[in-house]
């Protein structure tokens, strides 16, 4: 099959790249800049040059491919609620081709989109509108897409994707933890996090693509790692004291990451496991945190 992938450069997008060339799957990577465009014919990707805020570039991208993963999104949380109505939009433009037709769309959401506090699964329902989390804009455009006859599928990703090359979360806690002197965590840091290595995404991608049936999954390895014991391991690598705040507390010493901290949420994949026969072997987050990929390029 012939791949369309948005986002191809990125950090899960380049691995479910080379997860597909390595399956025999041809690739069309979506590429805005020259260095994109290197990189993915370094490994052997087609290009297609274009950009997620360039509509016409996604629509001829799709009409050229068999399938489409879309992994593509901006991270800048300082326009958070923004960037999560142009991903509805890039979604939108992408159905608009493949409506009526057997092409697979395979878009890319949270689990930070479901209730927190309790284990979701595949088949816990977001509440829509109104809605917390902005993220959810990709399941509504995803659910629109479906009423138009798109076959397409969700697949969720935890809070921590997590493997060499991370520059999200694991990596502020440890720019947190090395400016403030100290890694905390709140109250007794019993909330948890999923989690799952960017190269058991790649592999559950993949596996999604080449399924028959459409659905939502999740792409979780550990159903939940205690926010302490994460804080822990960045403490211990630092030698700097690992120490409880009190909730009130949490702004100031973490400032737009308090939602992230405070978050709570364990996700079972069981059901994904069971369809797709998925098996995640790569580390799990504490190993991997605990390893110098984490904090070689900073003393």
């Amino acid at each position: 099959m012939k791949i369309f992938v948005t986002g191809s450069t990125g950090f899960v997008g380049s691995a479910i790249v080379q997860e597909l060339i390595r399956a025999g799957h041809e690739v069309l990577g979506l590429a805005r800049s020259e260095a994109a465009a290197q990189s993915l014919s370094g490994i052997g990707a087609q290009i297609h040059r274009g950009d997620m805020e360039d509509p016409d570039s996604l629509r001829s991208g799709v009409s050229a491919a068999d399938a489409v993963i879309h992994t593509a999104f901006n991270h800048d949380f300082s326009k958070f609620k923004e960037n999560c109505e142009k991903d509805k939009r890039s979604i939108d433009a992408m159905s608009s081709v493949l409506a009526g037709s057997d092409r697979p769309l395979i878009i890319t959401s949270a689990l930070a989109v479901l209730p927190k506090g309790r284990l979701v699964t595949e088949d816990t329902l977001p509440v829509f509108r109104p809605h917390a989390n902005p993220r959810i804009a990709s399941e509504e455009a995803a659910e629109v897409a479906k009423e138009k006859g798109v076959n397409v599928s969700i697949v969720r990703l935890p809070p921590s994707v997590h493997g060499n090359g991370d520059r999200a979360f694991i990596p502020t806690l440890i720019d947190l933890a090395r400016n403030k002197g100290v890694s905390a965590f709140i109250e007794e840091g019993n909330n948890c996090w999923p989690a799952v290595h960017r190269l058991d995404a790649a592999q559950l991608f993949r596996l999604v693509l080449e399924s028959e049936t459409t659905g939502v999954y999740h792409a979780v390895a550990e159903e939940g790692v205690a926010f302490k014991e994460i804080a822990a391991v960045i403490g211990e690598r630092l030698n700097v004291p690992v120490k409880s705040i009190a909730r009130e507390e949490a702004n100031n010493h973490f400032t737009w990451f308090t939602h992230f901290a405070e978050m709570d949420l364990n996700s079972s994949s069981e059901k994904t496991k069971e369809k797709l026969g998925w098996k995640p072997k790569q580390h799990g987050l504490l190993n991997d945190i605990d390893s110098l990929n984490y904090f070689k390029l900073k003393g």
